[in-house]
């Protein structure tokens, strides 16, 4: 047997020791099992074990039971099932920090438009196809034009400028269909009912504040209270890929380490794959194959293994299966699937087997040095170091008021992105719009006053005053001697003219 560290994950029907290598812990892992067949507890063993090894966790706590591994004691019930195991329980918490989408039960978690994408987005709101073209577009035309789209309100409002600008929009990029925009929109509404828009803004989460350890080494546990979350399945599943997606793309690539970096926990993980698009499906089989890569270990818990796609499954080197039933054909197929996913064990049957499990034991296969799985073993799971079942709401409000990123998300910021831009630029441009048709109104006043006014009239010329026709006595005598003088003088004038042609 290897003396690599390992987490005890139990004791096998025969006695043996059956344990996870933190050395292959990156290469993912499933917990699967039927409702009230121990998924939970082993989840909480895992993390714990994990956070006493110095690794960071991340994990959901779907029915509000996980709480308690923030907690210390409660462990005298389990006291003689540890004894047969060689362990001695503490009864010692982990140091844990509550994170909630919605800030009720934890630290907010927010993300923005820009950094979930359009192909998350659109799980998110299930849309189809064509509407998933359309929100594509916005998002390249956002790009194109420098506009953050931080939330919601952001989102709305490109919306809204696309489908102002739809034909000059088409040209480059295709038809843009004001239907889909309208869609869109009306799932953004169904979105922002079901609490979404709380996910939507800033501060955005930065992964370092979930990648912490403690003071005294142990990583922390991050649990996502999910307990509002999961009345909004597609939500909850696009969230967490989102996040898987995040470290994936922001972690450097460091092989296979000591242990991981982080051990990431996708509980219900069927609600990720359940109706999934080809292209959402390549996308998680492509973040699972690489992400170990990074150090990163993701461990899908679920009902049944078949939930998940095989191309996924089988890069599930870590397992335990809890008990499962099979009343239906369909239960039976899922079962003999989950059955032939170990390595066979001589010693009994494995579908069988599976089937008979009590509440607490699983069937366990790990890796082992050399990356091979080893022979599945029927195993005691072990019990839990710290308080099994919800911590209280005063406990919860102490682990939270104590938490090292207290204050750093709890109050949402709204600096100026494209809700704001856009509504400056059609400020802007009705204000010009009213300036330019006030001048024309005016412009057209002017034009028909100065068509009804009268034409202006010349002015009056001055005339010369009017002489007097009248005449005194003397005038009157002075011009009838002149006119008799000159009638005389001209005649003689004529009259010798004449006469001198006559006598030629």
């Amino acid at each position: 047997m290897t003396d690599a560290p390992a987490l005890f994950l139990g004791q096998s029907f025969e006695g043996a020791a059956e344990r996870l290598l933190l050395n292959r812990a990156n290469r993912h892992g499933v917990v699967a099992g039927a409702t009230g067949t121990g998924k939970t507890v082993t989840l909480q063993i895992m993390a714990q074990g994990f956070s006493e090894a110095g690794v960071p966790v991340f994990c959901a706590d779907v029915k509000g039971d996980l709480s308690g591994i923030s907690q210390g004691g409660g462990v005298e019930k389990f006291a003689e099932r540890a004894g047969k195991m060689g362990l001695t329980l503490n009864g010692k918490s982990a140091p844990v920090v509550f994170w909630d989408l919605y800030g009720q039960k934890g630290h907010p978690i927010r993300a923005t438009v820009s950094d979930v994408g359009p192909v998350l987005l659109a799980r998110m709101l299930e849309l189809n196809d064509v509407q998933e073209g359309v929100l594509t577009v916005a998002f390249h035309v956002a790009d194109k034009e420098g506009l953050l789209l931080l939330d919601l309100e952001d989102l709305r409002a490109l919306l809204a400028y696309v489908g102002e600008n739809a034909q000059t929009i088409g040209r480059e990029v295709g038809n843009v269909s004001p239907t889909s925009i309208a869609a869109i929109q009306r799932a953004l509404l169904q979105l922002e009912q079901q609490g979404g828009k709380a996910f939507f803004g800033e501060p955005a989460l930065r992964l370092e504040d979930m990648m912490r350890t403690a003071l005294d080494g142990r990583g922390q546990v991050n649990v996502l209270d999910a307990t509002r979350l999961m009345n909004s399945p597609r939500l909850y599943a696009a969230f967490l890929l989102w996040l898987l997606s995040e470290l994936f793309e922001q972690l450097p690539e460091i092989g296979d380490p000591e242990k991981p970096r982080l051990v990431f926990f996708f509980d219900e993980a069927h609600l990720l794959f359940n109706d999934a698009p080809r292209g959402l499906l390549e996308k998680v089989e492509q973040v699972v194959r690489l992400i170990r890569s990074k150090g990163v270990g993701v461990y899908f818990v679920t009902q049944n293994p078949a939930d998940i796609p095989d191309s996924v499954l089988a890069q599930l080197g870590n397992r335990v299966q809890h008990a499962l039933r099979a009343y239906t054909p369909a239960e039976q197929k899922g079962l003999r699937a989950a059955a032939q996913s170990f390595r066979t064990n001589p010693a009994f049957d494995t579908a069988e087997a599976i089937q008979a499990l009590g509440v607490g034991e699983a069937l366990v296969s790990t890796l082992d040095e050399k990356g091979a799985p080893t022979v599945v073993a029927q195993t005691k799971i072990r019990p839990p170091d710290s308080r099994l079942g919800p911590a209280t709401e005063a406990e919860r409000a102490a682990t939270i008021a104590a938490s090292p990123v207290r204050g750093v998300y709890d109050t949402a910021v709204n600096r100026e992105s494209a809700e704001e831009v856009l509504n400056a630029r059609r400020a802007q441009a009705d204000r010009i719009e009213a300036e330019t048709a006030a001048a024309a109104a005016e412009a057209k006043a002017a034009e028909k006053a100065a068509r009804s006014a009268p034409a202006p009239r010349a002015p009056a010329s001055p005339r010369p005053r009017a002489s007097s026709n009248r005449q005194t006595p003397m005038e009157a005598l002075t011009k009838s001697v002149l006119r008799t003088a000159g009638s005389t003088i001209t005649r003689e004038l004529l009259r010798g003219v004449l006469g001198s042609l006559k006598k030629r």
